[in-house]
């Protein structure tokens, strides 16, 4: 059986090793804030960390994250002890639908932990494989900035 160290905690998950990551967590393991979208790691609804990176998770096959370590988005924060980025994307409401925020938060986390004081165009590479189709690009933009400042 499979272990996989999801948000700090060890699984053992009846899936087949090509099994989609994304399918393990949403389906196994019950954590639903990584989204289907378009199941190609095309739009970036799905993305996780792993080991520090961000991650597709629809294209990524449970055998590549054996021993590693996940984060998804709920072991961010949640809504009791908010992540800094989390407080940044509500204050510049930087969301529209939704849909597409975790998987851009997530890449946010990763792109903060590799650069603390990011540029605007080191935010933009690092969320090149998130697709958001509500536009509010200008507001992510702004959230990161301030979730960066407010770190630093």
């Amino acid at each position: 059986m499979p272990q996989i160290t999801v948000n700090g905690a060890k699984h053992g998950v009846a899936a087949a090793p090509e099994t989609p990551l994304l399918y393990v967590l949403r389906n196994d393991l019950g954590l639903k804030g990584a989204r289907f979208g378009c199941g190609t790691g095309h739009c970036g609804a799905c993305t996780v960390l792993i080991d520090g990176r961000a991650i597709q998770s629809c294209d990524t096959p449970l055998w590549a994250a054996s021993g590693c370590s996940i984060v998804t988005i709920e072991g961010l924060g949640g809504p009791d002890a908010l992540h800094p980025l989390q407080r940044a994307f509500l204050d510049e409401q930087a969301a529209q639908c939704g849909y597409c925020t975790n998987g851009i938060l997530m890449s946010a986390m990763a792109l903060l932990d590799r650069h603390p004081l990011p540029t605007d165009e080191q935010i933009r590479e690092g969320l090149r494989r998130n697709l958001c189709r509500c536009g509010t690009h200008v507001r992510v933009l702004r959230a990161i900035r301030r979730a960066a400042r407010g770190a630093a």
